[in-house]
This record gives structure tokens, sequence and C-alpha cells, in this order.
């Protein structure tokens, strides 16, 4: 790696690690921003699926916007708005005030999403970007880590806002490294399509509200309702996307399989193994009466082990191709899933660290691979939209696990219950807690199942070589 990519490379992993950073601190504070800011657990729950909707609806548009005026340029001008939304969110002094913030923030995070990988592209040769997408895979996987520690220690010590004003000097420093450092290399005319984004937006939120309204008020007209419209929308947004001439996401872009499957690989993985991380921490805070930052603290060998590694299995796969590697990282972590099935309601809290590093060996394994391999075979043109469709498939599948595990959990034991559990404020005892570790296996199976479609789509690629004489 020249030394002219070490700095511009130093910036986008470090733009990574503030956006997984944001995603796992904000987790542990819950129950301190419900409390500071007098609100009820059901609207607190929008500060998280607020930020998920907007980066899973905007990050398409926002890297085909990079396309047109420059990636480098939207990605700093995210950098920008990521800061400008954290100070708000810190300052927030109502539960609307925090949500709203958080929507200006989650504009920001897309913005770096979307044109990451494109930049990635751009600066790098097809067989240099295994080991670049491991570096930015370390940058998630190290930001996901320091959200669990600092969440915890910054809430308990200092208070909950400043897990959001931890970001503003960071944020600064690296908007001011980024505009000197990271420049555009190429623009691309592209169109837009903002009402696919509004249809598309429309009918996540009433899919997700629906489910928030079960976890609320148990099976009702009103949650069937919601779900039922969220559906139709839904469908409308297909409808739409067949006919306007810049579909929100532009199947035109994905040719070939392993592009096309790759993307499809990802979507699938994100929305069966998070799951299994939200279903886990639920049973560690519920079942076993684990502080958030404890249980969370079980968890940190996989980030630990997934840092690590994803630099060293990037450039692996930048020499032998994504196709066995990142298929093989889906089976692993198919594998720590299945270990999950073993939990009884007094499992050593060992076994946790253990299967949490085996899950971060597969998690190293995948991502770099699948990223580079998307990105590798993406046209020109088209990095910034095509990074942007893979983000979306991504934050979807992130969207839909919260949402499948809230809903699992609040099938199995009370609603009230479940939710209070989701973040750490109500421990289990006796049969409570037999009945929802069973619908914790239901959902693990579930996510196992899930996690098997995308391994065979991982699979169905084909071979993935940009080394000459390389082995696929």
């Amino acid at each position: 790696m020249e030394s002219s990519q070490r700095i511009p490379l130093f910036i986008l992993v470090l733009g990574t690690l503030m956006g997984a950073l944001d995603s796992t601190i904000v987790i542990l504070a819950f129950p301190s921003i419900s409390t500071a800011l007098h609100s009820d657990l059901v609207t607190t729950l929008w500060v998280i699926l607020i930020y998920l909707l907007v980066v899973a609806v905007t990050t398409t548009q926002l890297g085909r916007v990079g396309d047109i005026y420059g990636r480098s340029r939207m990605f700093n001008a995210g950098f920008a708005i990521f800061t400008i939304g954290s100070l708000f969110c810190g300052l927030s002094s109502t539960i609307t005030l925090l949500i709203a913030s958080r929507v200006v923030q989650a504009v920001g995070g897309a913005l770096l999403e979307a044109n990451s990988g494109a930049i990635v592209a751009d600066s790098f040769s097809p067989n240099e970007r295994g080991k670049a997408f491991g570096y930015i895979s370390l940058g998630w996987t190290s930001g996901a880590m320091l959200g669990i520690v600092l969440g915890g220690v910054i809430t308990t010590f200092v208070g909950w806002e400043f897990i959001f004003f931890i970001n503003v000097p960071i944020g600064i420093a690296a908007t001011i490294l980024g505009v000197y450092y990271v420049r555009d290399t190429a623009r691309t005319p592209a169109g837009l399509d903002l009402a696919g984004m509004v249809v598309l937006g429309t009918a996540l939120m009433l899919l997700s509200y629906s489910a928030v309204d079960f976890v609320s008020i148990g099976a009702a007209p009103s949650n069937l309702l919601f779900a039922c419209a969220g559906v139709f929308v839904a469908l409308v947004f297909f409808l739409h996307e067949r006919r306007t001439p810049h579909p929100l996401l532009e199947t035109g872009i994905l040719k070939g399989d392993i592009l096309r499957y790759s993307i499809v690989a990802a979507f699938f993985q994100s929305l069966g193994y998070l799951s299994v991380v939200f279903m886990i921490t639920m049973y560690l805070q519920g079942i076993r009466g684990l502080s958030p930052l404890n249980a969370a603290l079980l968890l940190t060998p996989g980030y630990l082990v997934g840092s690590l590694l994803s630099p060293f299995m990037g450039a692996y796969s930048d020499r032998y191709g994504a196709r066995a590697i990142a298929t093989t990282g889906l089976l692993v972590l198919m594998g720590a899933t299945g270990l999950y099935l073993l939990l009884g309601v007094h499992t050593s809290l060992t076994f946790f660290l253990v299967v949490s590093a085996v899950s971060g060996i597969g998690t190293s394994m995948f991502y770099p691979a699948n990223s580079s391999a998307v990105m590798a075979h993406a046209r020109a043109y088209s990095y910034g939209a095509t990074s942007g469709v893979l983000r979306t498939v991504q934050n979807i599948g992130v969207l839909g696990s919260f949402v499948v595990a809230i809903t699992i959990a609040s099938a199995t034991i009370p609603r009230d219950v479940a939710f209070e559990v989701f973040i750490g404020t109500t421990n289990l005892i006796g049969g409570v807690s037999e009945s929802f570790l069973a619908g914790i296996d239901a959902a693990l199976v579930v996510s196992i199942v899930i996690m098997a479609i995308a391994c065979a789509f991982s699979w169905a690629r084909g071979k993935d070589i940009r080394l000459p004489g390389a082995p696929g």
C-alpha cells in the first residue's frame, strides 16, 4: 500500500468506526435516556429505529449524489453533518428533540456509508481492495467494541449526553483531514429516485411501527392495520421501481452473478446474524440478570477477533477470491449460532466468550471478502450507487433483525417485560425464564435458516479471481 493511500484509508476507517460506535453506544444508554428525558420505553425505542430507517432509505440515493457531485466531497460533508447531529443529540432536552437530532445524525452516517466503499474502489486496484475493505471492517468491529465499553462507562460515570458529545472533537478533526487528504478522482452522471425513497421509507416506517405497536399493546387491529399498510406500500414501491427510469435499487448496475449474489448474501447475513446478537443480549440481561455493560463485555471477543483478522482475511480474498472465504465465514457464523442452541438458564458465562470469538472469525471472513467482491465487479461510473445499494440492503437487514428480535420476545413472555428485558431493566425468574429461552431457541433456528440462504447465494456467485493464476 502506497503512503499516499494510507491517510485517506485511515480517514475512511475513522468514519466507519464512528458510525459503528454510535450504533452500539446508544443501546447501552437506553435506560438512562428514557429516565432523564421522562420518556416511556416505546417512544425511546425510536431513538434507535429512526436512525436505522433513515440510513436504510437514504444510503442508495446519497451514493448517487456522490457519483454526481464527488464521492469524497459527499463523504466529507457526511462527517460534518454527523458531527452537527451528534452535538444536537447531546444538547437535546426532550425525547422529541433527540429523535429529530438522530435524523440529522443518520443523514451524515448515510453519506459516510454510501461513499466510503466507492472511495476505496476509486483509490485501490481490484487486487488491493480486499485488504482495504479488511481495514474498513476493522473500523466497524473496533467501533462496535468501543461503543460497548464506552457506552457503559460514559453513561455510568459522566452522563448519557457525552455518548454523543464524544463524536464532536473526532468529527471536527476528521472533517478537516478529509478535506485535505480525501480527494475526488471521478464524477459520473446519475439519476435520483426521490419518490421511490419516500415510498420505501413509508413502507419501512409502517412495518416498524406495527412491530413497536405489537410490543406496546400486543396483537390488536391497529398493529395488523399498520402491517398490512406497510406490505401494501412495499408493493407500490416495487411497482414504482419497475416504471421509473432511475430506480432506487437499480438492478441495471448489478451486472453479473458475482455482484448480484454478493449483495443478496449481504442482505440475508445482516437479517439473520444481527438478530442473534440482539437475542443473546436479551438472554444475558433478562435471564442471567447482567447489567447492559457486563452483558455486552461478554460479546467483545467477537469484535476483538474480527478487528484483528479482517485485514488478513481481506488480503486473502484479494489473492484467492471471495467465494470460498465469504461462504466459509457464513458457515462459521451458522455454527456459532447453533452453539447458542445449547444454552440453559445456568450456562457458564465463559461459554459466551468462546462462542463470541468464533463469531468474530466468521464476520472477519465474510465482510471484507464480500464487500471486495461487490466493488471489484461494479462499474466505475456507478461505484457510489453500487456501494449505496450494498449498504441499503445491509441496513434494511439490520432493521429487520431488530424488529424480529423484539417481536419474538414479545410473543414468548409478557410484552411489557419483554421490552424492559431488551434494554436491561428487568430480570426474569422461574418459568418465565424457561418460556423466554424457548422463544430465543426458535429465533436462533430462524436465524440459522436465513444465514443458510445467505450461504447458498454466497457460493452461487461463482469464482472470483482477480490475480492471474490464483486458484479459485
